[in-house]
């Protein structure tokens, strides 16, 4: 352990953007600080959750987060699962720490909204979550997670940017093996950044010529509320027109340049099954009544090859801490604040209850219509633009790690024999999963195959 007499020590649940930054602010308080990674490497949505064309935007954050948790005073703990290896009261109660900060993530896909759908996992139904995982591990040899297969006319339940990258992923992969059954092998990246018709072109090839169905976006809301930029508060009529038009325009920008289709208003009522499997949706119609979308009486229904379900990312229970609902039971969203755990704070995802990076509760509203258009590959130079979405998350990420450092000093010092306990138990800890202390040459060992 580095600092010779800090006051403070900090667990910091979760080592990804918001962890890794907190991890940062508090140890620039003069704070030591251990970090709990409930995986090997602690990339978090940046490495599983972001689909792999983002790789100049993970490259950059992951080099972030690597500073930051390398930083002299932070300890890197991996393969541990608060709740799973370690109890969460234990830790808050018995350990010693001044604090506790929640950073874990969203990583529970919400459940599809029809009675029954979970009986179809993996039999016709696929949640978003894994789904991306495994696409972006694919190509690695020793991937060990669930594996599933990038099938044409496959039915996309969601709205908004993680849903949009779910409906890319189908019609690239599947362009690909329709390019390749002519022997035309092109890069993912060079499909995603040019868009499936210029590249198709090129080989004196139209979309039709393949004989894909293509993959449907269905969404309960109309394509002008698809929130792809952020009406600012209290913006009059105009204001919010246009921006309710610039998302109209970048949702036809997507489907043109990947070639997918979108049926909004309407929702999930029901599943059609066959043999064992589900095999489609009926879906009843909405419409938007004071900004809202209400079922109306009509149904239809649509088959597919299977039901990717994308409608949203929620925090993981934790057992010992309150639930509301589907979010942890906050009394204090700004600090993340626990009924019963005045040393608890939380921060990132696992707060605002939403699982992309360019989501979370405040430098959303920051995002222009141009900064995602970037994020979704949409201009001539497939995603140059990221940078500053990356920005926008770290300011934010790192302003809430200052708010919750300095939340921590007002808490009272902890005493040698207390920092010595815990200090011996992130050993144990450490020795017990691997770890050698030494962060760079874990993450050096750990690079995909």
């Amino acid at each position: 352990m580095s600092q010779n007499n800090p006051s403070h020590c900090v667990a910091v649940i979760g080592g990804a953007v918001a962890g890794a930054e907190t991890a940062g602010a508090l140890a620039a308080s003069g704070a030591e600080v251990v970090v709990f990674e409930q995986n090997a490497r602690p990339y978090g949505k940046i490495e599983d959750g972001l689909p792999r064309w983002h790789a100049a935007l993970r490259n950059k954050e992951y080099g972030a987060i690597d500073k930051h948790l390398s930083s002299p005073g932070v300890h890197f703990v991996p393969h541990t699962a608060i709740g799973g290896d370690l109890d969460f009261a234990a830790l808050v109660n018995e350990w010693g720490f001044t604090g506790v900060v929640l950073a874990n993530g969203a990583w529970r896909d919400r459940r599809l909204p029809v009675e029954g759908a979970d009986d179809y996992l993996d039999k016709g139904l696929i949640y978003q979550n894994p789904f991306v995982i495994w696409f972006n591990h694919l190509d690695e040899s020793d991937y060990d997670g669930p594996a599933f297969e990038v099938k044409d006319a496959s039915i996309v339940v969601g709205g908004g940017l993680a849903s949009i990258d779910v409906a890319k992923i189908v019609m690239l992969e599947t362009t690909r093996a329709k390019l390749a059954e002519r022997g035309i092998d092109e890069p993912l990246l060079e499909l995603e950044v040019k868009g499936i018709p210029k590249v198709l072109e090129r080989h004196g090839i139209q979309f039709e010529d393949l004989g894909l169905e293509g993959c449907t976006l269905f969404y309960r809301r109309g394509m002008e509320d698809m929130p792809l930029a952020e009406i600012p508060e209290g913006a009059d009529d105009t204001r919010a027109a246009k921006v309710r038009a610039s998302r109209r325009k970048l949702l036809e920008k997507a489907m043109a340049k990947y070639r997918f289709e979108l049926e909004p208003l309407c929702m999930p009522d029901g599943l059609i099954v066959e043999n064992g499997r589900l095999v489609g949706l009926r879906f009843r119609r909405t419409q938007m009544v004071d900004g809202r979308p209400k079922p109306t009486d009509e149904t239809f229904e649509r088959r597919g090859s299977c039901v990717i379900s994308s409608i949203g990312s929620i925090p993981r229970p934790i057992e010992g801490v309150p639930m509301k609902g589907e979010f942890f039971d906050f009394i204090d969203w700004e600090l993340g604040r626990l009924a019963g755990y005045p040393t608890v704070f939380a921060t990132g995802n696992v707060a605002t209850g939403k699982g992309n990076i360019v989501a979370s509760r405040k430098h959303a509203k920051a995002m222009s219509a141009v900064m995602i258009e970037a994020f979704l590959g949409l201009g001539e130079d497939g995603h140059s633009g990221e940078a500053a979405i990356a920005r926008a998350a770290n300011a934010e990420a790192r302003q809430a790690g200052e708010e919750i450092a300095a939340e921590i000093q007002q808490q009272p010092a902890i005493g040698a024999d207390t920092l010595a306990g815990i200090r011996g138990r992130v050993a144990e800890r450490q020795q017990a999963v691997g770890y050698t202390g030494d962060y760079a040459s874990w993450i050096e060992k750990l690079q995909p195959k």
